[in-house]
């Protein structure tokens, strides 16, 4: 069995950040990560983000993964797993990892736990239809593999992510018909918001999904208004001619691992599904795991990112690795969060870290 000090789960924004603050306060790190690529959402995201310098404001998704590489790559202490996938976290602290088809099993002194979310799914009728897509489904064909999905397409969910992936998909010259959302109001910022309507897509909130059609794929969607009370107003179905449907209404936190590591966990809606309670270091009732990105709660990039180097460098003084900035850093990093998560668009954030935090 190989013993490594901290082992990180998940090589997306979160715990590259975190595999790097750990790093350089002079942890010995192992990151598993189960695709071949690393990088996770960011990998699909070209557009520049918001933030600030130190959330890389300006810069592509896809530009800050090489910046995160670059600088593991540079590190000794740091062995990167790809096509891994952990399969267990027990209790005793023992990992168990598939990799490249070789069953092995990893003892480490602590582990942070990135696994990221999963997308949730609309339930209506025919939505297992080929040509009805995930939003991150979607992004991975054009941004990864340069795939058009189709040729005229219903974005469903009006948030940054469908706002976002609509954008680039006219930029790939598909015809966007229509975005819809079942909120009164729409969930991303209005600059998004702003540029789609200047495109001449209309953004219909109070809608929802009645059902799809097609014969061996999706050919039609039938959309339907809803009333105040989210019930469906009769006769106020639309018909519109799409091969394409992309769902992008939200987040759940990839949470097995730490509900089979036995941590405390609660569902809090603001966060999107069941997360770990946690302290304000990430650490959860586990003494030995910590978390860091949407696996603790649904955030933007940014938030995780500045997450996973709070988790790392907390995760390294637990066991005596004491970064020579600790306190400056640590304290930074929960200014930038508290930065992130200020005004109304941070509402749900701050609650649910009321609910979340031991």
């Amino acid at each position: 069995m190989k013993h490594v000090e901290v082992f990180v789960v998940g090589g997306g924004p979160a715990g590259l950040c975190a595999a790097i603050s750990a790093a350089e306060s002079g942890a010995d790190v192992i990151v598993a990560e189960r695709s071949s690529i690393l990088g996770g959402q960011l990998i699909k995201q070209t557009h520049m983000f918001f933030g600030s310098e130190k959330q890389y404001a300006g810069t592509r998704g896809i530009d800050i993964t090489d910046i995160l590489i670059d600088k593991l790559n540079e590190m000794d202490n740091v062995k990167i797993l790809k096509d891994t996938t952990v399969l267990s976290v027990y209790e005793d602290g023992v990992i168990s990892i598939e990799e490249n088809g070789v069953y092995k099993k990893i003892k480490p002194e602590r582990i942070i736990i990135a696994t990221g979310a999963s997308e949730k799914s609309l339930a209506f009728p025919n939505n297992d239809m080929p040509g009805i897509y995930g939003a991150g489904a979607v992004q991975t064909l054009m941004n990864i593999h340069g795939v058009r999905p189709g040729h005229n397409v219903l974005m469903v969910g009006a948030g940054n992510i469908g706002l976002i992936v609509s954008y680039q998909l006219m930029q790939a010259g598909v015809n966007v018909k229509a975005i819809l959302d079942a909120s009164p109001t729409i969930g991303g910022y209005l600059v998004h918001a702003s540029k789609i309507r200047r495109m001449g897509v209309p953004i219909l909130t109070r809608h929802t999904v009645k059902r799809a059609d097609g014969t061996d794929s999706l050919e039609k969607a039938t959309i339907v208004e809803l009333d105040e009370k989210w019930q469906e107003i009769p006769g106020s179905e639309q018909e519109l001619d799409v091969d394409v449907m992309c769902v992008s209404i939200g987040l759940s936190p990839l949470s097995e691992l730490l509900f089979q590591s036995g941590c405390e966990m609660a569902y809090i809606r603001e966060f999107g599904g069941y997360v770990p309670l946690r302290s304000i270091n990430l650490k959860t009732s586990q003494d030995h795991i910590y978390i860091a990105g949407d696996v603790g709660g649904i955030e933007e990039a940014s938030s995780a990112m500045v997450e996973g180097h709070i988790a790392g460098l907390a995760v390294a003084k637990s066991i005596n690795k004491v970064h020579e900035n600790y306190d400056l850093l640590y304290k930074d990093y929960h200014e930038q969060l508290a930065s992130l998560r200020a005004g109304h668009a941070g509402d749900h954030i701050r609650s649910g870290l009321e609910k979340a935090t031991i």
